[in-house]
């Protein structure tokens, strides 16, 4: 006979709660289903104020009902490199949320922004392919030449006083000594342009001084193609009150002949804006990225037009960029520096020609560099960090970082389950699924979620996206992984098309616009008869929480929290 008392075993208290949680059930309570209510956080715990931070705003959203934190910190991924003091603030974090409690989703596999994970290694970026540039011998080192004399950095660009070289120049920039400066008060666009011939496949240079006077709009550096498409995605940061200042950017030409160029600002409400010396090249391996998917050939052209291949190590030293994922620190990506020459081993007459194919890669907007999932070496860094974060967050959820990935599908895969020439959508869908599996195999007690876009046929999984090199139409995420949705302005087709591919969502409903906008989400979710929506995200990438309790309060008033689901 047992020991254990019979109290122990039945307990009418525990009965009661039972017979009211199955009453519950028939009727469809509401109450019954854990509606989550998510806040996102971008930190850094290696400060001990950001982890004061975190914490009061761990305790306030508690309060405002709130049940999950979304943390991202780029220290996520490189826990290697810190010292105990960080584990000590990721303790205090997670001591915090087991106490309130609140759920602690940790952001991981920075897929789309790389540069943290790239920090491990900077040639792990995506690259952009460069065929037979033209390379020069002098003094036993090759230099990079322009192949074509109209993109020499000496005669570049026309004289900006040289209207008629110029597609257009608008009429609000009046010339001003030897820059033009846009008149005051001015309303509207400020800029120049014109059409520029261009060689296939090579990398390029414009760089352009600059002046402001209480500029409102960003000043931009485009290229445009026949298409429409943009060869550009480069941030100038051009200060909205600066003494003159050089600005650069890079771009690669693709399989295009010809672009149209702008410098300038559009839509311009007030301030001025002066510009000078605009300056066009081709230019040398400025971001060279230097791995087994992305190869460098170096061929010696004979003065019969015959062509031998050098071999790296043997005819010419190692090459690489040393400032490439280094500046101003590990997973950063300077625009712009000198480019590296080639340094021989192999005794070449000046006046030799060479021409070198290699990779670089492009950064985006404000330094946003891509990762290559198609790449071993990739996911390996992948997997290293989903063991390392799952050890550190056993009881967690995850968050996987696979948005916006801007530059892919350049160089070939090396992953055994994947085509040399997979199509990104394939590339994408095929890192999701292996991420998720490794998660779910290291954090059996978790659920795992994804951010929407790079999935979604009406937000980025489409033709023609940035500088991807091909369709990520057909891109998906594994059914069990749940979806954070982002997509307000098609929420109607996306919520519809994530329901019929199976998955649960969290409407990522706040995004520093007005509280009142995660009505809008809800009513659709109601209207469309959407199943399986599980909650609500506070996103603000702006560090805003000034609308936490009255966002919280919109949710929990609105009849999609308590209509049974």
């Amino acid at each position: 006979m047992s020991s254990i008392e019979p109290k122990k075993i039945f307990n009418p208290y525990s009965l009661k709660e039972l017979l009211l949680l199955v009453l519950f059930i028939a009727l469809g309570s509401p109450s019954l289903i854990a509606q989550e209510l998510w806040v996102y956080s971008q930190t850094n715990l290696l400060v001990p104020e950001e982890v004061e931070r975190i914490e009061t705003l761990m305790r306030r959203a508690k309060l405002a009902g709130y049940t999950h934190i979304l943390v991202a910190d780029s220290k996520f991924s490189r826990l290697a490199q810190l010292d105990q003091r960080y584990f000590n603030h990721v303790e205090r974090i997670k001591k915090l949320a087991a106490e309130l409690p609140m759920k602690l989703v940790p952001a991981v596999c920075s897929v789309g922004y790389s540069n943290d994970i790239l920090s491990l290694n900077p040639n792990l970026a995506e690259g952009l392919p460069v065929r037979e540039a033209l390379y020069v011998v002098r003094s036993g080192i090759a230099h990079h030449v322009p192949d074509s004399s109209s993109t020499d950095p000496t005669n570049a660009l026309s004289s900006l006083r040289e209207k008629r070289q110029w597609g257009f120049i608008d009429e609000a920039l009046v010339p001003d000594g030897d820059a033009l400066r846009s008149v005051r008060p001015h309303t509207g666009n400020v800029r120049v342009s014109k059409k520029i011939e261009l060689t296939p496949f090579r990398q390029y240079h414009v760089s352009v001084e600059i002046q402001t006077d209480a500029l409102d709009v960003p000043v931009e550096i485009k290229l445009l193609t026949k298409d429409g498409s943009s060869l550009n995605y480069t941030n100038l940061g051009v200060q909205p009150t600066q003494d003159w200042k050089t600005h650069h950017i890079t771009f690669n030409s693709l399989g295009n002949e010809q672009a149209t160029l702008y410098i300038g600002a559009w839509g311009l409400t007030q301030g001025q804006l002066s510009i000078r010396n605009p300056m066009l090249h081709e230019c040398g391996a400025v971001n060279l990225v230097r791995r087994p998917t992305a190869p460098i050939e170096v061929l010696l052209e004979g003065p019969d037009g015959r062509r031998t291949t050098l071999s790296e190590g043997v005819d010419f030293q190692p090459w690489s960029d040393p400032k490439l994922g280094t500046v101003p620190y590990g997973g950063e990506y300077e625009v712009w520096h000198e480019d590296p020459p080639l340094k021989l081993l192999r005794n070449l007459p000046d006046a030799s020609r060479l021409r070198v194919s290699y990779f670089h890669t492009h950064v985006v907007y404000d330094g946003q560099v891509c990762g290559t999932a198609s790449d071993k070496d990739f996911q390996q860094l992948l997997d290293q960090q989903i063991d390392a974060m799952t050890r550190l967050f056993p009881d967690a959820d995850f968050m996987m970082s696979h948005d916006e990935y801007r530059v892919m599908g350049w160089t070939k895969s090396n992953i055994d389950r994947l085509a040399p020439d997979a199509s990104p959508a394939a590339v994408l869908s095929h890192n999701v699924k292996h991420c998720s599996e490794q998660l779910f195999g290291k954090a059996s007690a978790s659920r795992i979620a994804v951010w929407s876009d790079m999935f979604d046929p009406y937000h980025n999984a489409r033709d023609k996206y940035y500088l991807v090199n091909g369709s990520l139409r057909d891109a998906q995420a594994p059914e069990s992984v749940r979806i954070v949705n982002w997509n307000f302005d098609k929420r109607q087709e996306s919520l519809k098309h994530f329901s019929k591919k199976g998955h649960s969502q969290i409407l990522a409903g706040y995004y520093d616009g007005p509280p009142e906008q995660i009505n809008r989400w809800l009513d659709t979710v109601l209207e469309q008869q959407i199943p399986n929506v599980q909650g609500v995200m506070y996103t603000t990438w702006r560090r805003n929480y000034s609308d936490l309790e009255t966002f919280a309060k919109k949710v929990q008033s609105h009849r999609w929290h308590s209509e049974p689901r």
